[in-house]
Order: C-alpha cells, then sequence, then structure tokens
C-alpha cells in the first residue's frame, strides 16, 4: 500500500512539471505574461509555500538553523542565484522562445553534462553505460534539433541556446546541492533557494508591475497552476515518494516529465513534431532509462 501510494506521488508530480512547462509556454504566446515576472513570482510563491509546508509537518527550527552557520548559509545564497535562479530562468527562456517539449528535453541532458564534467576533472572513469548514455544524448539532440537537416535548425536558435544553459545549469545545481543534503531537509533548502533567487530577481522584475486584475479568469488559474501544482506540489510529491519507493523507482518514473511536456505541447497546444524529432525524442527518453536503471542516488530538482 505504501509503494502505490509513492508511485502515486511521483508520477503525478512527473507529469504536474511536464505540464507546467506547457502551460507556461500558453501564458507567455496567448496571454502576454513577461517571462522575467512569471519567474519571480513562481519562485516567490512557490518557496514560500514549501516552507510553509515544513513548518507544518516538521516545525520551524530547522528552517532557520542552516542561517547560523555562515559558510552554508553563503554557499546557500551560490546555490539560490546561480543554482536555482539559474535553472528555472533559463528553461523557461528556452520555452518562450520555442516551447516546452524541446526545453525540457535539453534540460534533461544535465545528467551528460555531470558525466563529462566528472571525467574531465579525473573523479571518474568513462563506463560502457557512460557511452551509451552520450551518445543516445548527441543522437537526440541531433534530431531534436535538426529534424534530420543538415543545413537548418528546427527550433529557434535563442530556445536551442537557452535550453543548453538550462542543462548546464541544472548540471550545476545538482552537484552543488550535496553539500547541503546531507545535514538538511531538501525542502527546506529547495524553500529557501527559491525565495533567495525570487528575491534576486525582484530587483529587475519586480512583482508588483504585473496588473493581474485586466488578465482573465482563465489565465489567472493557469497561473495557479504552474506555481501550486507545477512546482510547489511536483517537488513535494517527487520527495513524499522517496518514503515509500527506491531513488531508482522514483528517477524511472521521473522520465514522465519530458514525455508529459511532449505529449501536452503537440495534442494540446498543436506544436507538432517531425518524424525525426520523434525519434530524437524517444532517444533522450531512452537515455533518462539508461540512467535511471543504474542511479543510486535521487534529484531534488
Amino acid at each position: 500500500m505504501n509503494k502505490g501510494r509513492g508511485i502515486f506521488f511521483i508520477i503525478t508530480g512527473a507529469v504536474f512539471w511536464g505540464i507546467g512547462g506547457t502551460v507556461a509556454k500558453k501564458l507567455f504566446q496567448q496571454y502576454g505574461i513577461d517571462m522575467g515576472w512569471f519567474v519571480t513570482i513562481r519562485l516567490l510563491i512557490a518557496g514560500l509555500l514549501l516552507l510553509i509546508v515544513h513548518i507544518l509537518k516538521k516545525g520551524a527550527t530547522e528552517i532557520f538553523e542552516i542561517w547560523k552557520d555562515k559558510k552554508l548559509s553563503f554557499q546557500l545564497l551560490i546555490f539560490g542565484l546561480v543554482g536555482m535562479l539559474g535553472v528555472q530562468y533559463t528553461y523557461m527562456a528556452s520555452i518562450e522562445s520555442g516551447n516546452a517539449a524541446v526545453a525540457t528535453l535539453l534540460q534533461y541532458l544535465a545528467p551528460v553534462m555531470i558525466i563529462l564534467y566528472l571525467l574531465a576533472r579525473k573523479q571518474s572513469i568513462p563506463t560502457r553505460k557512460d557511452m551509451y548514455t552520450v551518445s543516445l544524448a548527441l543522437l537526440g539532440c541531433f534530431f531534436l534539433l535538426t529534424n534530420g537537416s543538415l543545413s537548418q535548425l528546427s527550433v529557434p536558435s535563442d530556445a536551442v541556446v537557452w535550453g543548453i544553459l538550462s542543462g548546464i545549469a541544472l548540471a550545476f545545481y545538482t552537484l552543488y546541492a550535496v553539500r547541503f543534503l546531507e545535514k538538511y531537509d531538501s525542502v527546506v533548502i529547495v524553500g529557501w533557494a527559491m525565495l533567495i533567487g525570487g528575491v534576486a530577481l525582484s530587483f529587475v522584475h519586480p512583482p508588483w508591475q504585473m496588473n493581474i486584475k485586466g488578465l482573465p479568469l482563465e489565465a489567472c488559474l493557469y497561473l495557479i497552476f504552474v506555481i501550486v501544482f507545477g512546482t510547489m506540489l511536483a517537488f513535494w510529491f517527487y520527495i513524499e515518494s522517496l518514503n515509500s519507493l527506491s531513488p531508482k523507482e522514483s528517477s524511472l518514473l521521473g522520465s514522465l516529465e519530458p514525455l508529459a511536456a511532449v505529449l501536452t505541447t503537440v495534442f494540446w497546444l498543436k506544436e507538432p513534431l517531425g518524424w525525426f524529432q520523434w525519434i530524437g525524442t524517444f532517444c533522450i527518453l531512452a537515455m533518462i532509462l539508461v540512467l535511471a536503471f543504474n542511479r543510486d542516488t535521487s534529484s531534488n530538482r
């Protein structure tokens, strides 16, 4: 029964993540929502909600404990500004320039970037799994971005650049987060990181400058969905699934996120992928499955 509960949480969370990106694209495209303002609001509200959830479940002690350690508190600031804000801003910029399907699949290249980084630092030696992973990633990217054409990209170049930067930011986020998770709850770390990123971005995109009253009800509901379901609940459900599933099982079922992004982009937003782009999509999904079957630690995104 506990395992069934965990499966429900991880599938629901992964689907929320994937659909959230597609809904964000609709907000940018149809309702003219400013991307920078959207990221600011998303980080501020989702971060605050996560910290409130932790307080309700475990009390407020751990929430402020990390700020008593000067070294870790400085590192948390770096994590919030470079890791969390970097991931969220570049991912949404890629969605705004292109679509949620391509942005999500490019972001999922982060594990390959981590592999290459560790190999370059000589912290690991190449394995057969690494070769399969990198090969699938490169082949998938080629077909996804070119649709089989050697002369031009099938998606805007801005979306490609932002998507690759999103993968790099997620790789940094994943590697840098390890130092916190040995001592503090991931909900606390991510909640604070979101607040830090949101506060910093507020100086560039003040949240009060958007006229929400002028938005139709449908747009407001979409906005609530992305912030509450596509961000806060998606992360919380992922963490909850780890109480009854192994990290490997959660990682495997978490691969539904890019699939949800692809399907909603194609069938809801009516932005079709070419045949070669579908092949590229399946290559990247296969890469995720290869990693999931061999994964020993969980993601904390």
